[in-house]
């Protein structure tokens, strides 16, 4: 029996790529031998319509990363990037005993980094990855206690449906925030003058009985001092009961809001894995010990731990929209399609994908009444093409002024518009990654880099399957495809938008993370031909 459990797993597995892959009479070359060698293929260039559409307040709650600091993009405006996270206790319940004081408090997140260098001493060097703006600048970073209870369950929604936080929350937590900041430090590093320090932290301690130093170094983080006399009022002398359980203590303590300004300079964004970070709070209490009648009583070390892995919401606060970007994404044209499109993560915008031109005729293409499906699609099919590959060519607009100065996406992601959910390239795409984020290196969508300026220059985006479908089954719906910038390729479900429309009620999950956007040349006429937004086909026409 386990035996053949295993055989039907295998048939079953290949003949999912055998549905995708061939037929009875083409066997497809590997779409990752294809390359940009495409022997003595026909080329087939088909334009696109492709418009601008904006992302209204979306769903931001619980990402996998989030942002933290201030971006000012030329191209698109200006992201102040602010933070809430519950808390939740590592160990439910902490046996407090006498006279218990606190030593210190301390967040600490760490940052995703590089190691570069390291000296004789074993001291080291790290380069930090995924910041923005200029290096060491400053911004203003306060630390609340939030009034804000993040529950699980949405009472409206139905029983067992999430609650769901959006990108416009800001104000919501910034009028619950309870009291003075908690990151009140005299070193204004800590607070009023915070910048993402890239040295690693580096503690020395002496052993008391025999003098020997021993120094523990950890990675560049954001580590800041915080209130101990908040911390002892409500943890160390908390209320009877509300440390019992994190479900009480997650009301009791509804966790902390990170808000950011303006500080002395521009500004920096930091992508963070919030998830990763604790406050630990340490704190000694007696100890008492009898022997032989006689009680000694001892101050002993202690610490609470608290997490970061609660519910969070990322909040970025869209300001100094560029003109030419809000005028872009207020008045896009799904008829004729858009000379540029402005891919923006966050509470930003996307494109829109319409392939195959429209529908005038029948079934050939060329006569009769619309069958609802594109002329040129109709024409394609009755010639029996086989479909070798298919490539979305997206030109990047590395002229434009403003877009100069801007930092670029590594990577967009393309889905199927109509249904919010990926294209079957994407799931057939099995390539192994040598880093996680560079996986569906097939599917592709990476930025192409000019060898001197360093500039992106192009995206490309492999549809193989999806226009193979399209072709060879008349009963396949020619979708409309989306086009965003993404922070992990790996992710591939879609946020709501607050406020659902006829044109668009979600948004992809990975596009949510990204702080940054890029300008790429559209499918219109105006754009000129080298430049222009197209689908390429290669194909062999059957004997």
């Amino acid at each position: 029996m386990h035996n053949n459990s295993i055989i039907k797993s295998i048939l079953f597995f290949v003949s999912i790529l055998l549905f995708v892959s061939c037929d009875k009479e083409f066997s497809s070359v590997g779409d990752t031998l294809i390359g940009d060698n495409h022997f003595d293929l026909a080329k087939y260039t088909s334009n696109v319509v492709a418009y601008n559409e904006k992302i209204t307040p979306i769903q931001s709650d619980n990402l996998a990363v989030n942002a933290l600091g201030i971006y000012d993009n030329p191209a698109f405006g200006k992201t102040t990037a602010n933070f809430a996270t519950q808390l939740i206790l590592s160990s439910p319940d902490p046996v407090i005993g006498i006279n218990p004081v606190i030593d210190s408090v301390y967040v600490e997140v760490p940052y995703f980094s590089t190691l570069k260098s390291t000296d004789v001493d074993g001291n080291h060097v790290y380069k930090l990855d995924s910041i923005y703006g200029e290096p060491k600048a400053k911004i203003k970073l306060s630390v609340y206690e939030s009034g804000y209870y993040m529950r699980d369950l949405d009472p409206i929604g139905g029983f067992l449906n999430a609650q769901k936080y959006f990108t416009d929350q800001n104000t919501d937590f910034d009028n619950l925030k309870i009291g003075n900041r908690l990151n009140d430090n005299a070193n204004v590093a800590q607070n009023n003058e915070f910048f993402f320090d890239p040295a690693e932290h580096k503690v020395n301690v002496t052993d008391a009985t025999t003098g020997k130093v021993t120094t523990t170094r950890t990675l560049p983080s954001m580590r800041l001092k915080l209130n101990k006399a908040f911390f002892d009022s409500k943890i160390i002398h908390a209320p009877s009961g509300s440390l019992t359980t994190n479900d009480v203590f997650k009301n009791y303590f509804r966790g902390l809001y990170f808000k950011v300004e303006q500080s002395t300079d521009a500004g920096s964004l930091a992508m963070i894995n919030f998830a990763k970070g604790t406050i630990t709070i340490k704190y000694k209490e007696d100890l008492s010990t009898t022997v032989s009648g006689v009680t000694t009583v001892t101050r002993v070390e202690k610490s609470i731990i608290l997490n970061m892995t609660g519910n969070t919401v990322s909040m970025p606060v869209q300001s100094n929209t560029n003109v030419d970007y809000s005028n872009a994404t207020t008045n896009s044209n799904p008829i004729l399609g858009d000379e540029k499109l402005y891919l923006k993560g966050g509470e930003g915008s996307l494109a829109v994908l319409k392939l195959f031109g429209p529908d005038l005729f029948g079934a050939d293409g060329t006569t009769g009444s619309p069958n609802g499906v594109a002329d040129e699609l109709d024409i394609i099919r009755k010639s029996g093409w086989l479909i070798n590959e298919a490539n979305l060519v997206f030109n990047v607009d590395s002229e434009n002024t403003e877009f100069k100065k801007s930092y670029e996406p590594d990577r967009i992601y393309l889905f199927d518009f109509t249904n919010n959910r990926p294209v079957i390239d994407y799931f057939v795409d099995g390539s192994p990654a040598v880093r996680p984020k560079a996986a569906k290196v097939v599917f592709d969508g990476n930025i192409n880099r000019d060898a001197v300026t360093k500039r992106g220059t192009t995206y490309k985006i492999r549809i193989t399957n999806h226009i193979r479908n399209l072709v060879k089954y008349s009963d396949s719906t020619n979708v409309k495809l989306g086009v965003v910038v993404t922070e992990d390729i790996r992710i591939a479900n879609s946020n709501s938008l607050r406020t659902p429309t006829a044109k668009i009620s979600q948004a992809p999950k990975a596009s949510v993370m990204n702080p940054l956007g890029t300008i790429l040349f559209g499918g219109k006429t105006t754009v000129p031909v080298d430049k222009r937004l197209k689908l390429e086909i290669y194909y062999t026409k059957p004997n």
